[in-house]
């Protein structure tokens, strides 16, 4: 994979580099501003970026925001953003258009090697990679849609796990249930939601973030 990584703390940023090379990917550019980041993102159009949120020259959202601006102009472009919090608005931006591979995770909850390369590689092959805590502020402040109400707690747990990028056997996994009575709970939870089933389950959890956190 060909990556961009954008964080202005140097130990943080050269420490990923050299992660993300000894697993064999190639870091095309790095960047410690927003502006870096933008220009980085639109020279190079990586497999996937990583990036942090808040950044040079403001430390507010300008990582954010290059972006955001990257995926306008391109479309789908595959981004993995990396926070101290959860900002639950950059959240929702990030998500809206629903296309391409899309990340959050908090930097606290990376804890190994393998899932931080995981998370890059998921992202950047169109799935996503998404934190608990922002799952579950995402839906927890979420204003009831059209058939969110609807769903049992046990679908709601689905849900959540869906969209940190779990498959249908990690989640049955995670909450000792058959792969079988997973398919049967995804296949209602879908008729609920009113959305079409799909094999591709990095989709199905993309379409299910963006149909539940429009406006």
């Amino acid at each position: 994979m060909r990556i961009v990584v954008a964080e202005d703390l140097y130990l943080l940023r050269d420490g990923m580099v050299r992660l993300i090379e000894a697993c064999g990917h190639e870091v095309v550019a790095t960047a410690a501003t927003g502006p870096e980041t933008l220009d980085a993102l639109r020279e190079w159009r990586p497999d996937v970026s990583v990036i942090d949120v808040r950044m040079p020259p403001n430390q507010s959202d300008e990582g954010l925001q290059a972006a955001l601006a990257a995926r306008r102009e391109m479309p789908g472009l595959p981004v993995l953003i990396l926070s101290q919090h959860v900002e639950q608005l950059y959240a929702r931006e990030l998500l809206a258009d629903g296309s391409g591979g899309v990340g959050y995770l908090l930097k606290e909850s990376v804890f190994d090697a393998d899932q931080f390369i995981g998370a890059l590689e998921r992202v950047a092959a169109g799935g996503t990679a998404m934190d608990p805590a922002v799952i579950a502020k995402l839906l927890s402040s979420s204003s009831p849609t059209r058939g969110l109400e609807q769903l049992t707690d046990r679908e709601y747990s689905v849900l959540g796990l869906m969209a940190e990028g779990l498959s249908n056997q990690a989640i049955g996994r995670r909450l000792f249930l058959s792969d079988s009575a997973i398919s049967k709970y995804t296949t209602t939870m879908f008729g609920k939601l009113g959305l079409s089933d799909d094999d591709d389950t990095n989709r199905r959890v993309r379409a299910v973030l963006t149909y539940l956190n429009k406006p």
